[in-house]
């Protein structure tokens, strides 16, 4: 099996078919591109152009064939995306539908998304660079340590309580968490939250059961990191994988 996700930091990229996903929020800002002549529906209205989704908003997406991008909202992507939404919690553009599927060409995605980032108006290389656009150092180290976890193994939400990284940072717990806060416009544990929903993607596209998926992302069991999963996603973990891997 082959993935048809890349996961970087700042950016979750993903090639799917046949994405049925129920009601559901999540932390990054969403960028929606169906392939041309194929159907695709935001909360039940029909669009076929690239549609933009803001972060922590409720929608539905139904997409017969297409890109999905997964963008943390501070990310220099991210911070892009926004000012294209001016305000409004999704937005439908008029872009290039793309024509192919990704294998039919080539994995470099620069290549692949291009015409996607030029009818957007924006810098056709942020799949590859997709800076933070955090400015405190503190914070920024913080970011990219846990980002290591993309490149390796998970590190364990036990070691990211906030009083212990508040010690590391040599701040209080409070001053710590309203830093964290105003740095990223969301609480600490909402995000540490969605990085263990990125390592247990992770996981999973490694091939390992939900049992061990659940352990090494720090859920308490997998019917917790199965609940958490269809909240965040609007699929299960089954659902997910067929979407995720592709002969």
């Amino acid at each position: 099996m082959k993935s048809n996700v890349w996961i970087k930091a700042g950016i979750v990229i993903i090639y799917g078919s046949s994405i049925d996903a129920s009601p559901h929020r999540h932390h990054a800002i969403q960028l929606a591109w169906p392939r041309s002549g194929y159907s695709c529906k935001l909360d039940k209205t029909e669009i076929s152009t690239p549609v933009i989704i803001d972060s922590n908003i409720e929608h539905q997406l139904q997409i017969d064939e297409g890109w999905i991008l997964l963008v943390e909202p501070t990310s220099a992507l991210g911070v892009a995306l926004s000012k294209k939404l001016t305000g409004q919690p999704s937005k439908v553009f008029k872009a290039p539908s793309p024509t192919f599927k990704y294998v039919e060409h080539t994995d470099d995605l620069t290549v692949l998304l291009s015409p996607l980032f030029e009818g957007l108006g924006l810098s056709n290389k942020f799949p590859l660079i997709n800076e933070s656009q955090i400015t405190d150092h503190r914070i920024k180290a913080l970011l990219h340590e846990l980002n290591q976890c993309l490149d390796g193994e998970c590190l364990k939400p036990s070691n990211w309580r906030a009083s212990d990284v508040a010690q590391k940072l040599a701040l209080s717990e409070s001053r710590f968490l309203h830093l964290f806060s105003k740095e990223l416009g969301i609480p600490w544990r909402p995000y540490l939250l969605w990085c263990r929903m990125i390592c247990a993607v992770r996981a999973i596209l490694n091939g390992e059961p939900a049992t061990d998926v659940a352990h090494k992302a720090g859920f308490s069991d997998s019917a917790h990191l199965s609940r958490t999963f269809r909240q965040t996603f609007g699929m299960t973990i089954r659902q997910a994988n067929a979407i995720f891997l592709k002969s």
